[in-house]
């Protein structure tokens, strides 16, 4: 496994860490929690392979009422 090393602000890794301890991690599983979140897709492989193969019978739209006629403001 990688190790990284980085600098942050000291008032930036207090807040790490104290939200790593809310969340009951160490500091390094909750990096790397958001590392994986943030680079890995954010969509299941073949997620959008799904759309526009409907296989059933042609989708209408049902006819629309006319507009109400109203009186002008003028």
């Amino acid at each position: 496994m990688s190790q990284l090393y980085c600098d942050i602000p000291d008032e930036l890794a207090r807040k790490l860490e104290e939200k790593a301890k809310r969340v009951k991690m160490p500091v390094s599983t909750y990096l790397a929690k958001l590392i994986e979140r943030d680079v890995e897709e954010q969509w299941p492989k073949d997620y959008f392979d799904c759309f526009g193969g409907w296989q059933g019978d042609p989708l209408e739209r049902p006819k629309q009422g006319e507009y109400e006629q109203r009186m002008s403001f003028d």
